[in-house]
């Protein structure tokens, strides 16, 4: 019942897509952190 009301109401599949959003902007925000934070170690070390 449960799932049947998650991919098939509206409702439902606005929420698996906020999930899968915030999910997503996580491991952009993780990556662009690491990223910057290697940079700024290299900077660092020089």
């Amino acid at each position: 019942m449960a799932l049947q009301i998650l991919f098939g109401s509206d409702i439902g599949l606005l929420s698996l897509f906020t999930i899968g959003f915030v999910i997503a902007m996580g491991g952009f925000i993780y990556h662009y952190v690491r990223k910057h934070a290697d940079e700024d170690a290299k900077k660092a070390h020089q």
